[in-house]
């Protein structure tokens, strides 16, 4: 059963379960300091994003696993936010979604996915890093991501433990 999930293209109808897989996902960040846990895109957020044509759902029989959403900017495809359910968690799914927006985004021509994050927390930074993205050292070259990670500060995540990263696809 561990490796027995479904993966395709987020449909309209995928936005109303987003929500709650983000905010069970995010019961990891309970007690993390200036992290609000209970923060979350609302279903018209997700809808907005599934209509860009890149996101993706997983599947565990006919229940809803996890989730990728991803917007194009140019010519890379940045990804907002992945989760998957608790239930599901340590099953590949996660890896099993990026990697899938990787080829996505590959077979679209685009020439990068990006994404910002937490660099010191293991399932963010270092997952991401071991699939293939780089944390973007030089923010000010990238003022789109240099823009986000502000935004993020203002929306008062902590600035130290934010990062930028992207993995290039050519």
């Amino acid at each position: 059963m561990r490796g027995q999930w479904s993966l395709r293209l987020a449909r309209a109808g995928d936005a109303e379960a987003m929500p709650e897989i983000e905010r069970a996902a995010a019961v990891v960040f309970a007690g993390e300091p200036g992290i609000d846990p209970t923060a979350t895109r609302t279903p018209a957020d997700f809808a907005r994003l599934i209509r860009k044509g890149h996101s993706l759902v997983a599947h565990v029989g006919e229940a809803m696993a996890g989730f990728l959403v991803a917007e194009p900017f140019s010519r890379e495809l940045h990804i907002w936010e992945m989760d998957v359910a608790p239930a599901y968690q340590r099953r590949g799914i996660g890896a099993g979604l990026v990697r899938a927006a990787m080829i996505d985004a590959r077979n679209t021509g685009f020439r990068a996915l990006t994404l910002t994050t937490f660099r010191d927390l293991e399932w963010n930074g270092p997952f991401y890093a071991r699939l293939g993205f780089e944390e973007l050292t030089a923010i000010d070259a990238h003022p789109r991501l240099a823009g986000e990670l502000a935004n993020e500060v203002e929306d008062g995540l902590p600035a130290d433990r934010r990062c930028a990263m992207i993995c290039f696809l050519d």
